[in-house]
């Protein structure tokens, strides 16, 4: 018979989880998260765990792979994120990167979760119950979507270009379009921004570089107005 004290105290087990995230961003050279904040992501991790035995959420299936990779990256796009964004685009969330570690890191900023497969947008519902969030989530594609933003991020999305000239058409004139890609891949990207109209085109910033890639990158676009077309391409995101 198994004594209850040999059971794992779940709080020891949230603590452990949230202590080696802040390990990884150290690790990273990053900043930990303060302790509440980090004390938020081991519920979103037992859920990715949890639902990816029945559904693929992420070909990165084990907690030090989802710690290192998705929890850094999101977390570092979320502080990256220029500052007066008020309202926020996740085009393919997927398993909720990065929108979900941006709406738990940056609180002021309305997230929208657009994710067009069933599974994946009742995931996101049920993250979004667990963690207490007030983020909407757009289970349909987002193409349906009216509304414009101040920022619409893309990160891991099937047929990325194509996805890329439509995301581009949900930023707002003087929004942000980012995009967590690799080197080699960001000029062809940035080309699919500018080919999704004929008006508004974006001034590149240069692109930051990914804790843990030599190639992964975050790539900021501000949207400028058709009459505005300065000699120099280059914008401070911050």
């Amino acid at each position: 018979m198994t004594s209850s004290h040999d059971a794992p105290d779940p709080n020891s087990t949230r603590s452990e989880t949230a202590q080696r995230l802040n390990t990884a961003l150290e690790a990273a050279g990053m900043a930990p998260l303060e302790p509440t904040l980090a004390s938020r992501f081991p519920a979103y991790l037992s859920l990715i765990l949890r639902w990816n035995t029945r559904i693929n959420l992420t070909a990165i299936r084990d907690e030090e792979g989802i710690i290192s990779r998705h929890f850094v990256e999101s977390i570092a796009c979320a502080r990256a994120l220029p500052s007066g964004i008020g309202t926020l685009l996740d085009f393919g969330s997927g398993a909720g990167f990065p929108g979900l570690p941006i709406a738990l890191c940056r609180p002021e900023i309305a997230v929208t979760l657009a994710e067009s497969q069933g599974k994946k947008a009742a995931f996101l519902q049920e993250a979004v119950r667990i963690l207490g969030l007030s983020t909407r989530v757009l289970a349909a594609r987002a193409e349906s979507e009216s509304r414009l933003y101040d920022c619409v991020v893309l990160r891991a999305v099937d047929r990325m270009p194509e996805a890329v000239k439509t995301a581009a058409t949900f930023v707002r004139e003087g929004g942000w379009l980012v995009l967590m890609t690799t080197e080699p891949e960001v000029a062809s990207l940035q080309s699919a921004a500018e080919s999704s109209s004929s008006g508004p085109a974006f001034i590149w910033s240069p692109p930051i570089p990914l804790p843990g890639s030599a190639e992964r990158i975050i790539s900021f676009g501000q949207k400028i107005a058709p009459d505005f077309r300065p000699e120099s391409n280059n914008s401070d995101p911050n």
